[in-house]
C-alpha cells in the first residue's frame, strides 16, 4: 500500500505534471534497481533500470488503477531484463571471438583466460550456450530448462556434460593439442 502523499504524486504524474513525473521516477529507481539486481545479468541492470524508467515516462498515463502501480513496475523491469537476457544469448562467444580478443585494442589473452577461451570455442554450440548461461550469466537450472525448451534434469546433464568436456580440454595432455571433443548429446 502506498501513502497518501505519493498517491497524490502518481496521481498528478498520471495527468502530466512533469515534476510529479520526476519524484515518481527517482523514488522508484532504487526499488526497480534492487529488483533488476536479482533478476537481470550483472552487465544489464542499470540498462534494465532505464529502459523500464523510460517506459514508465511513456506510459504511466495509461496506467487504471494507480494502487497497481508497483506491480505493474515490477513486471516492466522483469520483463525488460528477461528482454536483455535473451538477445544477450545470440551474443554468447563464438569462435570467431577469439580472434576480437587478440585484436590491436586488448593484450593477447595469456594462460588461463587464453585456455579457457579456447575450450568454449571448441565447445559445440550448445554445450558453450549452457556454460554460459549457468557459470557466466548465473541462470538458475529452471530458467535454462525454460529458455532452452528442455526438461530441468536435461539441462542439469547438459550442464553436467558440457563442464566434463570443458575438464576434458583443460587436463593437462602428453600431447601439445587438444583432444577431439566428441559432440554427444
Amino acid at each position: 500500500m502506498q501513502e497518501p502523499a505519493f498517491q497524490q504524486t502518481l496521481q498528478a504524474a498520471r495527468d502530466g505534471d512533469r515534476h510529479a513525473l520526476e519524484k515518481v521516477l527517482l523514488r522508484s529507481r532504487q526499488d526497480l534497481r534492487r529488483y533488476a539486481e536479482y533478476h537481470c545479468s550483472v552487465n544489464d541492470v542499470e540498462d534494465a533500470v532505464q529502459e523500464s524508467l523510460l517506459l514508465v515516462s511513456r506510459k504511466l498515463g495509461s496506467l487504471r488503477a494507480l494502487e497497481a502501480y508497483t506491480s505493474w513496475l515490477f513486471r516492466i523491469v522483469k520483463r525488460e531484463c528477461n528482454r536483455l537476457k535473451r538477445a544477450g544469448r545470440h551474443l554468447l562467444m563464438q569462435p570467431a571471438d577469439l580472434e576480437e580478443i587478440e585484436g590491436p585494442h586488448y593484450p593477447p589473452p595469456t594462460g588461463l583466460v587464453r585456455d579457457i577461451a579456447a575450450v568454449l570455442a571448441a565447445l559445440p554450440t550448445h554445450y558453450r550456450e549452457i556454460i554460459l548461461l549457468r557459470d557466466l550469466e548465473g541462470w538458475t537450472i529452471a530458467e535454462i530448462a525454460k529458455e532452452l525448451s528442455l526438461h530441468p534434469e536435461a539441462a542439469k546433464a547438459r550442464i553436467h556434460r558440457a563442464r566434463g568436456l570443458a575438464r576434458q580440454y583443460l587436463a593437462p595432455q602428453d600431447e601439445p593439442h587438444m583432444p577431439a571433443i566428441q559432440a554427444s548429446r
